[in-house]
């Protein structure tokens, strides 16, 4: 099985499903979309986010940390300890990063496909 996300015109295949651990994050690169940080969560859920951290202008957001509040799952920067909602992007600490843009990351589809091709 494979590891595709979707960089708005058609489905990337990114790495195989068996190279993600549960828990951790990889950075991957879409040709047209720059860094992607791809997360696999405890229950094989998948999750992809802009790797650029909003507060420190670094592509790290591929080393945060999952986690939770509630019944949502979370991503927590490794640079400034911010925490994001994976479900909709948006930074559950600060409404905007310190350039006055809303603290909100950009989400890919991301799917399991059962064969490499893309569509």
């Amino acid at each position: 099985m494979t590891v595709q996300i979707h960089d708005g015109t058609c489905w990337q295949t990114v790495c195989d499903l068996a190279d993600l651990q549960p828990g951790r994050g990889v950075a991957v690169l879409l040709p047209e979309a720059g860094q992607v940080a791809l997360f696999r969560g405890g229950s094989d859920e998948l999750y992809a986010v802009d790797n650029l951290d909003p507060f420190s202008g670094a592509p790290v957001l591929s080393r945060g940390l999952l986690g939770s509040r509630g019944d949502r799952p979370t991503l927590i920067s490794p640079m400034y300890k911010q925490v994001y909602d994976l479900t909709d992007g948006r930074c559950l600490d600060e409404d905007t990063a310190p350039d006055g843009t809303p603290a909100v990351l950009r989400r890919w589809p991301v799917r399991i496909a059962t064969t490499g091709a893309a569509r």
